[in-house]
């Protein structure tokens, strides 16, 4: 494996114990929480706030985990947990990307069963790889795990360029983090609301996202179809203004 930058990695079982059960779990359940409850307890908090939330998480996983720390270390691998050391959640609405959740594969690296190079990739010959140390890999196959598209990046494919620099970057809250750059926004960006071309509306995220903001996306299309008005605030794309 070839790494190209520093990842979040967190054992899922973990994750669960620490972040989630409280609202995902059985535990939960019996406990009068329901999935509806967990969604809208989850969307309620602001994003400017969810950082200093999960710093005290992420700081008991590392204590918790210090085992998987160590040994990923020592193989070499490259982890942090996030630019402000608050986990996956608020990278996960920075960028949507650059995390994994533990189930096998960080205990392959540092076992030595998967291999680890921390190099850029220069070039690819017929049957190896060049890296920018000088080291060139034999290869048989090459996967390139590089992460998702963004959706603007698939507005301009699918409809057109002069479409997607009108709606301008979908999704991230201008955190100015890596690949959520400034100015702060507070909200996902172009998600689940009307954007600059009319009649285009994006919706994506995880199960939750999907179960909760899909609710408001058809309440804003029903309520043109029966012509109710509804405000709306857009931020230029160009120069970030209402």
């Amino acid at each position: 494996m070839v790494q190209r930058a520093p990842s979040i990695v967190v054992r899922s079982e973990s994750l669960m114990e620490l972040a989630w059960s409280p609202l995902y779990s059985e535990r939960a359940v019996a406990n009068g929480i329901s999935t509806e409850i967990a969604d809208l307890t989850v969307a309620s908090i602001p994003h400017k706030v969810l950082p200093g939330l999960q710093k005290p998480v992420y700081e008991q996983i590392e204590k918790r985990d210090a085992d998987l720390y160590a040994g990923l270390a020592k193989a070499g691998f490259q982890y942090d947990f996030g630019a402000d050391g608050s986990g996956i959640h608020a990278l996960y609405l920075r960028r949507g990307a650059g995390y994994y959740i533990e189930v096998g594969a960080s205990k392959m690296i540092i076992e030595g069963r998967i291999k680890l190079k921390n190099a850029a990739v220069e070039r690819i010959n017929e049957r190896s790889l060049g890296l920018s140390d000088g080291t060139e890999l034999p290869a048989d196959l090459v996967v390139f795990a590089t992460g998702y598209g963004s959706m603007n990046g698939w507005a301009a494919q699918l409809i057109s360029q002069q479409v997607a620099d009108k709606v301008g970057k979908v999704w991230g809250l201008g955190s100015d983090t890596k690949n959520d750059p400034g100015p702060w926004v507070g909200e996902l960006r172009n998600m689940w609301k009307p954007t600059q071309q009319p009649g285009l509306w994006f919706h994506g995220g995880n199960l939750m996202q999907s179960r909760h903001y899909s609710l408001y996306l058809a309440l804003q299309l029903k309520a043109r179809m029966e012509n109710i008005p509804t405000p709306v605030f857009f931020i230029d794309p160009v120069h970030h203004k209402q």
